[in-house]
Formats: structure tokens, C-alpha cells, sequence
């Protein structure tokens, strides 16, 4: 049990990971069991609405059921990556304050205490941990919403979604991604049934798909990638919507995928960890080819002269830097009282707009194309890598003077890890060092050594002249 006042931290216990390549079925009156014993024992273990609760667990229905469970007595989980490294771990555990530290053996201790009452929705969002452009990790904090905050929240992505009791939703992400969390989250608050893989692998989605028949799915194009090199794909005549994000997509999956599912089932939507932005339809993408789609309900999109993207959002969309107020008010600008819209016309107060540093356009019809990430983020695998932190790392190592880390297009993982260092050591050496200091999908794949980089007059790394320096296309 917890001691003390809040913020004091305590691990209990350290659970094993659950073997991948598993199928996991979750049906929303199992989940409601598991949500309210869990919810029940954060509660007889001190834990209070508003507190932190750090779950460091394997990717299963268990932690959905342990996220929801939380959120909907007002108790913030806290996500971490599992791939992370203890020292890496511990930072974030550091960071975050939380009350406590759940792994597997704790979660499934807590899966048999007394049940408690639920509210109808989430009261919050989990708090992810993003780390922009500056490479230190930061959490993304809501705190706890009010009740007509959080209904209109819960609202909106059932709406937006069509969330309904006949869904059978296929999750292909593990569930410290925030969208794993809203689509298999929402498919259960409606009554529907999850299919979990316990990892992503094009071979068990498929027999997944023909065993289970899902009727949605989100998918990054990483994923999607993997799954049309299959050999032989199942029918996929079950799906009324498969969704994609995360990562650019180049045009010709996205034409793949529309064939594959149709036009009438594939969507793509823009966000971040931070809010979300847009969705598009595919019949509107193919008006508007490269578009990720406009503004979703509640929101209103703009654009800098410089290209920095804009968003505003209603109360339920706030939310702040955990610990790090300048970088909360870099990231807004006040309301100027304007109002955004749902798509039946109702109004809502703006409380401000955000960005997240990524450029682009607004064409005539208000449809957004992106110019770029933020200049030096990588995403590979549909998870977001970032060079500042990877560069950090490497240049620990003795006899590594200078690093700079950039992406370089992949097809089978949209971008990968690439790192060109200057220094007295070798390229196995750093590979040795980074397993040690990095996650696997942070670790460079390639490694170049060079005899200087390319630095702006006033010392800043030109990453875009980076795949030239070493020999790559741009």
C-alpha cells in the first residue's frame, strides 16, 4: 500500500513482460470488471483523484482495463514506453511524481480488490511523455476534468468515430500510445469487443482478421507496409473503418489501402500527443491528394506566414508541459474569443491555440497539407525518435567528439535511425554503446563516420545536408 502524501512513489513489484504474437479478446463487460477492481484497489491503496499513477506493464487488456479504470475515478496514468531501459525508466518515474508504480504482477494484484463505482467516462487523459525538439522528455499534463468537460470529450471522439456495441476493433498498437487508448478505449465505453495483438506482426493480424472479422482497426503505414507484403491477405469486407496516422504516407500505399478497404472505410487523421488536429475521409483525400484532411469537430486550424500550424481547441483540449511552464507558453497563444464548431453547428468557446511546431498549408478549402515535422523529429515504426535525446546519449561515450542523428526514408519503417559522429572510435563501438544507453527502435541503424559536421555560424547542426555529407540522397 502507499504511504505518506501524495507524490510519494512506491514500485510494486516487477511483472514479466507477455510473450508476442498472442491474440487477446476483451469484451466491454469483462473490461467493466476489471476496470472497477482495479479503480478499487488504486482507491485502497491511497490513491486519490488527481494523483499520478505510473503503469510500467505489458501491453494487454488488462492495462486498457487499467487505464480506463483510473481515468474514470479521476486517477491520471502515467505511460511509459516498454521498450525503454531501466535508466531511462527511472528518469520518467522521477519526473512524473506519482503516487505509484504499477507493473504486471501489481496490475493483476490489483485486479482482485473490491470493485468501486465508476464515472461514465474518463475524468482525464493519461499523461504521455513527448519530448519535442529539445530531446528532454516532457509530459503532456491535463489534470482532471470537469463533468461537462469530460462528457463532451468522451462525446466527441465516440461521435467522430462512431464507436457502437457491434464493434470489434482489431489493436495493432501497444497501449502506451495514446491512440491505442482512444480507439480501443472508446470501443469498450460503447459496449463493443477488442481483439489485441500482443505485437504487431502482419502474419497474426491476418488470421486475427479472419477469425475475429473486426470491424475497425488504426494502423500506422508501417503497419500497413508489412501487412500488404503478405503473400495472401484475408478478406477485409468486415471493416466500416480502418484508420491511419502517425507517420507520413506515401501516396502509393495510400492508394493500396484505399483499394484494399475502400473509400468509404479508410480515414487518416493528424495529431500528436499534445491534440489532435484533423480527419480526412479518403473520397477527400482523393479530391485533395496529400491532404491529411480539416479541422475535426471543435477545432479551428491556421497557419503562421511562416508555415507553424495552429490549433485551437475547446476547455476539454487544454493541457500543459508537466514541470515546465516556458515550454507550456511557448506551445499556446490566447483566445482572442473566438469559437469552434462540432459538425452539427454547435459552438464552443475557444480556450486557446497550440502548436507543436509542425509546418504546413491551408488550401482554399480549409484542407491542411503538411511541409514538414518538426525539423528534426523521426518517426519510425509510427513512434516518434528524437536526435537531441539519441545525441545526448552517444556523446557519453569517450572519444565521440560530435554526433548528429537525422532519418533517412525506409520502406519497410517510413524512416530510420541514422547517426553521423565525429570522433576517435568506431562504428561498433558506438553500435556497443548505444545498446547499453538506448531503446531498440532509438538506436542508429546506420553509423557514419565523418571528419566534421555541417554547422550553421552560429554552431547549429544543418541536418539537412546530412544524407549528402555521408553519401545518401536527400
Amino acid at each position: 500500500t502507499a504511504g505518506g502524501g501524495r507524490g510519494d512513489r512506491h514500485d510494486l513489484g516487477r511483472g514479466r513482460r507477455r510473450a508476442g504474437g498472442l491474440v487477446e479478446i476483451l469484451t466491454a463487460e469483462a473490461s467493466l470488471a476489471q476496470q472497477r477492481c482495479i479503480a478499487g484497489g488504486l482507491g485502497a491503496a491511497g490513491v486519490r483523484p488527481g494523483d499520478r499513477v505510473v503503469l510500467a506493464t505489458s501491453s494487454s487488456g488488462l492495462m486498457l482495463s487499467g487505464i480506463l479504470g483510473a481515468l474514470r475515478r479521476g486517477i491520471v496514468p502515467v505511460l511509459l514506453n516498454g521498450g525503454l531501459l531501466d535508466h531511462e525508466r527511472a528518469l520518467l518515474v522521477e519526473d512524473a511524481q506519482a503516487r505509484l508504480v504499477v507493473d504486471d504482477a501489481a496490475l493483476a494484484a490489483l485486479a482482485t480488490a473490491a470493485p468501486v463505482d465508476l464515472a461514465p467516462y474518463p475524468l482525464a487523459r493519461p499523461m504521455h511523455y513527448t519530448s519535442g525538439t529539445t530531446g528532454t522528455p516532457k509530459g503532456v499534463w491535463t489534470g482532471v476534468l470537469d463533468e461537462a468537460d469530460a462528457a463532451a470529450l468522451a462525446a466527441e471522439e465516440a461521435e467522430l468515430w462512431g464507436f457502437e456495441a457491434a464493434d470489434r476493433h482489431l489493436v495493432c498498437s501497444p497501449f502506451h500510445h495514446s491512440v491505442a487508448i482512444r480507439f480501443g478505449g472508446g470501443t469498450l465505453l460503447a459496449g463493443g469487443t477488442v481483439v489485441i495483438l500482443g505485437r504487431f506482426d502482419a502474419a497474426v493480424a491476418a488470421r486475427a482478421i479472419e477469425a475475429h472479422r473486426p470491424t475497425t482497426a488504426f494502423m500506422v503505414p508501417a503497419h500497413l507496409q508489412r501487412f500488404f507484403a503478405l503473400d495472401q491477405r484475408p478478406a477485409l469486407s468486415s471493416f466500416r473503418l480502418l484508420a491511419h496516422a502517425g507517420a507520413p504516407c506515401p501516396e502509393s500505399l495510400k492508394l493500396d489501402a484505399i483499394a484494399a478497404f475502400g473509400a468509404d472505410v479508410l480515414w487518416e487523421f493528424y495529431g500528436s500527443t499534445e491534440g489532435q488536429f484533423t480527419a480526412c475521409a479518403a473520397r477527400e483525400w482523393l479530391d485533395h491528394p496529400g491532404t491529411v484532411g480539416r479541422a475535426r469537430p471543435f477545432r479551428h486550424l491556421a497557419a503562421d506566414p511562416d508555415g507553424t500550424i495552429w490549433c485551437d481547441v475547446p476547455a476539454y483540449g487544454r493541457f500543459s508541459y508537466h514541470g515546465d511552464p516556458a515550454k507550456t507558453d511557448a506551445a499556446w497563444r490566447a483566445a482572442t474569443g473566438a469559437t469552434v464548431s462540432g459538425a452539427d453547428g454547435t459552438t464552443l468557446a475557444s480556450f486557446g491555440a497550440f502548436t507543436v511546431g509542425d509546418l504546413g498549408r491551408l488550401d482554399a478549402d480549409g484542407y491542411l497539407f503538411l511541409d514538414g515535422r518538426r525539423d528534426d523529429l523521426i518517426i519510425t515504426g509510427g513512434i516518434n525518435v528524437y536526435p537531441a535525446e539519441i545525441e545526448g546519449a552517444l556523446l557519453e561515450l569517450d572519444g565521440v567528439e560530435g554526433v548528429a542523428v537525422f532519418g533517412q526514408e525506409d520502406e519497410r519503417w517510413g524512416q530510420r535511425v541514422c547517426a553521423a559522429v565525429v570522433g576517435s572510435v568506431d562504428a561498433a563501438a558506438i553500435d556497443a554503446f548505444a545498446h547499453t544507453r538506448l531503446a531498440p527502435y532509438k538506436r542508429p541503424k546506420a553509423i557514419y563516420l565523418v571528419d566534421e559536421l555541417p554547422l550553421t555560424s552560429t554552431g547549429k547542426v544543418q541536418r539537412h545536408r546530412l544524407p549528402g555529407l555521408v553519401g545518401l540522397d536527400g
